[in-house]
This record gives C-alpha cells, sequence and structure tokens, in this order.
C-alpha cells in the first residue's frame, strides 16, 4: 500500500503554524509573486524561510507553490526565488510551467519538482509524460474518479497527489484564470 501523506495549505504564518500543530506532514504555500493564489494571502519573501526552518524543527516537509505560467520577463525573478527556496532547505517545488520546470530539474537534480494541478493532468497519458520529463510527483485533476486515480496510480512509477476537498473553481480543474474572470476569484 502506497504511503499517504496529509498535505495541507498555509496561506500566511498563522495558518501554516496551525495545519503544523495540527498533525500535517506537509505544508505547501505560496509567497507573494508567482502562485495561482495571488490575491489571497501568502508567506512573503522573507519569511519563506522562517518558514522552512519552523517545519523542519518539527519534522514536517514543506513544498513551494510557483504555479503560474512565467513570462519571459519573470523568469530569472522565478528562478531566483526557486534558488532561495532551495538554499533554504525546501522539499519540493510545485510548478505549472514547463519552461521553468525543466531548468529546475536540470539545474537542482535533487530537488523533487512536482507537477500542479494548474497542468491538468487528468490521464495516464499525460502523467507518463510528466514522468518523462522528470517531475516526482503530479497533483492529479480534481474531477478524476477513484477508479481513474488507481488506474494511474496502478500505471506510473511516479508519486501521485489528488485533492480531499472542494474548490471554488467552476470550470475545469487547474483553469482558475478563467474562474476568476467568470467567478471575480480563485487567482
Amino acid at each position: 500500500m502506497p504511503e499517504i501523506e496529509l498535505l495541507s495549505p498555509a496561506g500566511d504564518f498563522e495558518c501554516l503554524k496551525a495545519a503544523v500543530q495540527n498533525g500535517t506532514n506537509s505544508v505547501y504555500f505560496g509567497v507573494d509573486k508567482f502562485n495561482a493564489r495571488f490575491y489571497a494571502t501568502n508567506l512573503n519573501s522573507n519569511s519563506l524561510k522562517e518558514a522552512i526552518l519552523y517545519c523542519k524543527l518539527r519534522n514536517v516537509k514543506t513544498h513551494l507553490a510557483l504555479n503560474t505560467l512565467i513570462k519571459n520577463s519573470e523568469f530569472e525573478d522565478a528562478v531566483l526565488l526557486a534558488k532561495d527556496a532551495y538554499e533554504a532547505g525546501i522539499d519540493a517545488i510545485i510548478l505549472q510551467d514547463l519552461g521553468l520546470a525543466k531548468y529546475l530539474i536540470n539545474h537542482f537534480p535533487d530537488l523533487p519538482i512536482h507537477a500542479s494541478t494548474q497542468m491538468t493532468a487528468h490521464n495516464l497519458q499525460g502523467v507518463l509524460e510528466l514522468e518523462k520529463l522528470g517531475f516526482k510527483r503530479i497533483v492529479l485533476a480534481r474531477e478524476l474518479s477513484i477508479s481513474e486515480i488507481e488506474y494511474i496510480c496502478s500505471n506510473s512509477h511516479v508519486e501521485i497527489e489528488t485533492f480531499i476537498h472542494g474548490a471554488l473553481c467552476i470550470c475545469y480543474s487547474g483553469q482558475c484564470l478563467f474562474s476568476s474572470v467568470v467567478g471575480g476569484r480563485s487567482r
């Protein structure tokens, strides 16, 4: 049976502490740029190291969400943020942008890169392609049934992550920008 990990969101430092103190195995969070919850409360770049240290001291893994598409003009800043997180001891980075993912996989080979649900991986073929690119974990689209998830898990060798709660997205999972246009929320 595969290992089960409880991975909790942490919008700010207080949420992070609450998740850790209530037994989560891992937390994921964004900072003030390059994450899909840009308009929500996030950590800032200055508190990144403090958050990672807080979790490390309590044996909780940390995952940084850099899960937006990166413009050419933003690429260098995104790499610097990933490098800062890597040097601070982040356990994984969650990405949507394939170019940034390939860069980080090539330049930080011991840093696990996870495919965000923003990549809309909803079938075995998509998961296998992401696995070939070097992703260590794939966050599946939320619309998949248990039998579809089992099929993907049985036929791939990459870690699989699924959401066990709902979302405010009102269109296809991972397409938050469209949801924000239609509903005024999510991104």
